[in-house]
């Protein structure tokens, strides 16, 4: 089994005044592909090297498999990394640089060309094995040191960011490359991204981290559509959530304005027949997601927030147009099909259905369930 399990794991460097890793528990099934990802200094890399080896834990207990790790050396925990930077040895050819490790490990030269042939065949090396890396591009580097990883067969792959030195093209099919390679070889792997995009294509379930905290961890879908509060919903999602200071009234919800010169907006809602709301909380952020903005016509059978607005910029995406608006003193993103034609300074009105409303509160900016949600 390569499950691995972190129990109220502490990091804390020398000076500093704060633990970089705040007491996290995290259980990584068998054959799972989790990503860590969180923006910078979140903890995510440190995370990673600790389960690795790299980073002495502070206090609390990482287990591979049913093995507690704390104090075992990283040639002993049976894994894999594959960093940022492909670290190959310039004067060795592919074939060289692949067998290395193995040949270090006094493995018989049957064993390790059987292996180098079967990690070139997986990641369509064979045709290279006798160049340098000079003579290789990035991708067929960094493929080269997925296959250096491969030839140990370990029982977990750990990546630290490994597609960030490649250009956009390259990374997205290196994703693919990576996902596909994890479906055929059915090992634990654990990915470290600052990219949101990865996270969601890739993983089987997502760990986001802020502060070294875990925010979340969930299968992408209920990251994104069940977020547990505003900081995982404004970071996951490209263009992000649209979110608007509110406050529950009486009669309905009021949103306000961050121009100061325009009035609250009065909304008549129930909101105790959308949503399960908490005693004495008055205080909300509305967010919004812009695919959920229709622009001069409402989605079929949805009930709508209809609100005026003011189309201030385009950015057309080919596939999708983003649009943005000035609605109730706020600006918000819409990101609508590009047969919508609108121009800069047209009046507007937008569509937002009550179904796509997510609520959290100011107080501990988590999120309010619906009553529809189990």
């Amino acid at each position: 089994m390569a499950s691995i399990t972190l129990t109220n794991v502490v990091k804390t460097y020398e000076g500093a005044s704060q633990p970089t890793v705040k007491g996290i528990n995290l259980e990584i099934r068998d054959k799972e592909f989790v990503v860590l990802v969180g923006p910078s200094g979140c903890g995510k890399s440190t995370s990673l090297r600790m389960i690795a080896g790299l980073e002495d834990i502070t206090s609390g207990e990482i287990k591979i498999g049913e093995t507690v790790v704390n104090n075992l050396p990283p040639k002993d925990r049976d894994i894999a990394m594959v960093f940022q930077n492909y670290a190959l040895y310039p004067h060795m050819n592919v074939r060289e640089n692949l067998s290395f490790g193995l040949k270090l490990r006094n493995f018989p030269l049957n064993e390790i060309e059987k292996r180098v042939e079967e990690a070139a065949n997986i990641l369509g090396l064979t045709t290279f094995l006798d160049r340098l890396p000079k003579q290789l591009s990035g991708g067929q580097r960094q493929r080269v040191a997925l296959g250096r990883a491969i030839v140990r067969e370990p029982k977990v792959f750990l990546m630290d960011e490994p597609l960030s030195n490649l250009d956009a093209k390259l990374r997205v099919q290196m994703r693919a490359e990576i996902k596909k390679l994890h479906q055929r070889l059915r090992t634990t792997f654990v990915y470290v991204t600052h990219d949101q995009v990865e996270a969601m294509t890739m993983a089987d379930r997502i760990v986001l981290l802020h502060n070294g905290i875990i925010q979340q961890y969930d299968i992408p879908s209920v990251i994104y559509d069940r977020p547990n509060n505003v900081f995982v919903a404004g970071f996951i999602g490209s263009p992000p959530m649209n979110m608007l200071k509110a406050q529950k009234s009486p009669k309905g919800l009021t949103i306000f304005s961050k121009d100061e010169t325009s009035k609250p907006f009065n909304w008549d809602i129930e909101l105790e027949k959308l949503f399960k709301f908490p005693e004495n909380e008055k205080n909300l952020v509305l967010g919004i997601r812009p695919e959920h903005i229709t622009i001069n016509s409402k989605q079929q059978n949805e009930e709508c927030l209809v609100v005026p607005a003011r189309i201030d910029l385009t950015e057309p995406m080919g596939a999708e147009t983003y649009l943005y608006l000035v609605c109730l003193g706020n600006t918000i993103v819409a990101r609508v099909d590009p047969s919508v034609q609108v121009e800069v300074g047209q009046e507007v009105q937008a569509y937002i259905p009550y179904s796509k409303f997510h609520l959290f509160k100011e107080s501990d900016t988590g999120r309010i369930a619906r009553l529809t949600e189990n």
